[in-house]
């Protein structure tokens, strides 16, 4: 049986993460940062007995390395780096800087450091794969301005993304930052554009993950297999 290492897990995109792989046959380790508040994470683990919610907070690395520890020796096909939080803030004039280095710490040193801690465990298994859910809004070439902190927490995410695969190449790990397409969430309520489901983008996603190849080693993919300008 496969297995994926699934971070924010207890809502929105990483739930339908969670649900889709366990559908397909996955062994699921769902993590989040608060596990008792997570009922429809354990309420979804009651009808899929594959799936085990563990306890991570991304922006708490000695959490990480707890995890890593007490899955030592297991074989992760898949890390996925979903745990993730919103810009929010004013903008030129009101910006909260406090704000936006908590923004950094979850959206990029959090998935570094997962990519870091859990590589054994990728390399033992027989996918070899890291992913990020990274964001559109971090395509530099495609900006439109404004949302400071988020942008910029998931341009450096592709860049930390794109440069790890580069140095995870030669030793078959394929690493690779995917965009989850507009998806339908508390984030993106007041946005008034064409949306996904969640469940929709985690399809998507999966399909396209286990497409990757080595040779789109640091590609920054769109969850339907389109290229995304960075």
């Amino acid at each position: 049986m496969p297995q994926i290492l699934i971070t924010g897990a207890s809502r929105s995109l990483g739930l339908a993460l969670t649900e889709e792989y366990a559908a397909r046959g996955w062994r699921v380790r769902a993590t989040c940062r608060s596990p008792a508040q997570a009922e429809a994470l354990h309420a979804l683990a009651q009808t899929h007995p594959q799936i085990s919610v563990h306890a991570l907070d991304v922006s708490a690395h000695e959490t990480i390395d707890q995890l890593a520890a007490a899955l030592e020796g297991e074989a992760i096909d898949v890390v996925c780096n979903n745990a993730g939080i919103g810009g929010g803030g004013k903008g030129l004039g009101a910006l909260d800087y406090a704000h936006w280095s908590e923004v950094l710490a979850v959206n990029l040193l959090g998935a570094v450091k997962v990519s870091e801690s859990f590589l054994p465990h990728v390399q033992r298994s027989t996918e070899k794969k890291i992913v990020a859910i990274a964001s559109s809004l971090g395509s530099i070439s495609t900006t439109r301005g404004g949302n400071y902190a988020y942008r910029t927490s998931k341009a450096a995410l592709n860049m930390a993304m794109r440069s790890l695969a580069m140095d995870l190449k030669e030793s078959g790990v394929i690493v690779a930052p995917l965009s989850p397409g507009i998806v339908d969430t508390d984030f993106t309520r007041g946005a008034r554009m064409p949306k996904i489901s969640a469940a929709e983008s985690a399809r998507g996603l999966a399909d396209t993950i286990a497409r990757l190849t080595l040779e789109e080693a640091g590609a920054f993919i769109r969850y339907n297999g389109e290229t995304v300008p960075w």
